[in-house]
């Protein structure tokens, strides 16, 4: 050690040989450099007194602990000797059944782990089968479920669409057996509807307008029919009201009947029938052939489609009359009891009552029923529409099907499945 006497404060301090050089070397940086240099030589000479005195010093102790040393291994040599020899015995033989213990762990501990290992791939091994065949099945069962909801889907949109045709269908029955007439006037309609039918039923009849107003005003058409010697069988005179006739005022079937039963009497017609598409929501007029002889005499309201079948049925009810009225008059002329016709008369009323009810029953019953069929079949198209959605969802349900979704709750699992993908990495 060498002893240091600080210039500035005169304190003395030892440092080996290894600190005076770091000393030095810290003194020769250039904040230092001038300072020290002038000093160098006189610090030169300190270090050089400083570690002769020091060696001195540590000469003469080291000599000192040296002697006393020696002195104290031959002591210990000599009482110690046989003592580190049992004690080294025992230690060695401490070593060896320590290594023994260690050897037989490291042994149970290999085998272990390696059972631990086996177990562990061979779940692995087992989980990563299941996985394939889970994605199999899943992938067969997405083909299948695919095909099944691709014939469904098929077979629904070919249903709908015989569902449609069929309700359109009924529709235009309907549309043709109600109150509207399309594309064409009732005028028209009637006039045409007749002379289908004119040289077939009516071929000695008269239809036509009327074009007589003397009296101040006229129907719409005149029917006439008369027997091979010129009598009249019947006569009716027609008033044709459409719906869009009088759409700005909305006037009702019987404002109509006063003047319709007016003409009738100036134009010397036996009946009067309106046929009419004015108020199309009335069940009453919905029905059939309606009889309002209770406000009017011989008159009647029909709806386009009831102008062929009243016409017949007032004309087979004229033409039994006539026949009636020519047994009657044969009765007065001979003076032959006439109970026997009243009885005829009474009967053709009440048959006459009844086909026209049975008429009237058998148009309703087909409206109704055509109304039921039209909303049964809404109702399977709503249906089918319906499990059109359902089995959308049931295709969306399998699409998302996921190894995650499969393992979520499961914590095993996901461990199992996590292992194996970061094996595959």
């Amino acid at each position: 050690m060498n002893e240091i006497i600080c210039p500035k404060c005169k304190t003395a301090f030892k440092v080996d040989e290894a600190g005076f050089a770091d000393i030095l070397k810290q003194v020769r940086d250039e904040s230092f450099n001038k300072d020290l240099q002038d000093r160098l030589k006189l610090a030169e000479k300190d270090k050089e007194a400083a570690i002769k005195l020091t060696e001195a010093n540590v000469r003469n102790k080291f000599q000192d602990d040296l002697a006393k040393k020696d002195k104290e291994i031959l002591e210990l040599k000599a009482k110690s000797e046989q003592e580190l020899s049992k004690q080294l015995a025992e230690k060695v033989k401490e070593l060896a059944e320590m290594k023994a213990k260690i050897d037989k762990v490291e042994v149970e501990n290999k085998l272990a782990v390696n059972l631990a290992v086996q177990k562990v791939e061979k779940e692995r091994d087992h989980l990563a089968n299941d996985l394939k065949t889970k994605e199999i099945e899943k992938q067969s069962l997405e083909s299948s479920l695919k095909h099944q909801f691709s014939s469904e889907l098929q077979q629904k949109d070919a249903i709908i669409k015989y569902k449609e045709e069929e309700i359109a269908h009924f529709r235009d029955m309907k549309l043709k057996l109600s109150t509207k007439m399309i594309g064409e006037t009732l005028e028209l309609h009637c006039e045409y509807e007749f002379n289908k039918l004119r040289a077939t039923a009516f071929q000695s009849a008269y239809f036509e307008k009327d074009n007589d107003s003397k009296t101040g005003s006229k129907g719409d058409y005149i029917y006439r029919e008369t027997d091979d010697a010129g009598n009249e069988i019947i006569s009716i005179m027609f008033e044709m009201k459409n719906e869009g006739d009088e759409t700005a005022t909305k006037k009702r079937n019987e404002d109509f009947f006063k003047e319709l039963d007016k003409d009738r009497v100036e134009k010397k017609c036996e009946y009067a029938v309106l046929v009419t598409l004015l108020e199309s929501d009335s069940e009453l007029y919905n029905t059939g052939i309606i009889d309002v002889s209770y406000k009017y005499p011989k008159m009647y309201v029909v709806r386009p489609q009831f102008f062929i079948p009243i016409i017949t049925l007032l004309r087979n009810a004229a033409r039994n009359s006539m026949q009636y009225k020519a047994e009657l008059a044969l009765v007065r002329n001979q003076n032959i009891d006439i109970t026997n016709f009243e009885d005829k008369m009474n009967k053709f009323k009440e048959d006459f009552g009844r086909n026209y009810e049975l008429a009237s029953k058998k148009f309703k019953d087909a409206i109704e029923g055509i109304d039921k069929t039209i909303i049964q079949l809404q109702k399977t198209k709503d249906a089918l529409m319906s499990s059109e959605n359902n089995l959308r969802l049931a295709n969306d349900k399998t699409e998302g099907l996921t190894i995650k979704k499969l393992t979520h709750g499961n914590p095993t699992m996901k461990a199992k499945f996590d292992e194996i993908k970061e094996e595959g990495e």
